[in-house]
């Protein structure tokens, strides 16, 4: 139990360190396919596309994580992502220091 809680915590640390969160990512997309979309934009050091242990499906959601800044600018500058037919949420990630909250009420 306790394993499991620190898998847990270690993802939700290490998805602070992507800069883009995808959503309404469509079941027929894989995360190698996702990759390939997003590298026009610039160099994409990872992709992660979680799965759901029942299903065997990804989840339709995940996580970028670009070399440069300047890259995740490209990807906003585009007004609309259509993959395969649907159309992408974005959303920018903020990264924050270790330790440092949101705001001081947390």
């Amino acid at each position: 139990m306790a394993a499991t809680r620190a898998v847990r915590s270690a993802g939700r640390r290490a998805r602070g360190l992507f800069d883009i969160f995808v959503a309404e990512v469509p079941w027929t997309v894989s995360s190698k396919e996702l990759k390939e979309y997003f590298s026009q934009f610039g160099s994409v050091q990872r992709c992660q596309l979680p799965f759901d242990k029942d299903t065997g499906f990804h989840r339709r959601y995940g996580w970028i994580k670009f070399s440069t800044p300047e890259d995740v600018q490209n990807v906003f500058q585009k007004d609309t992502h259509i993959l395969e037919g649907a159309k992408l949420t974005l959303k920018q990630q903020l990264h924050r220091r270790r330790g440092q909250r949101k705001n001081p009420s947390e």
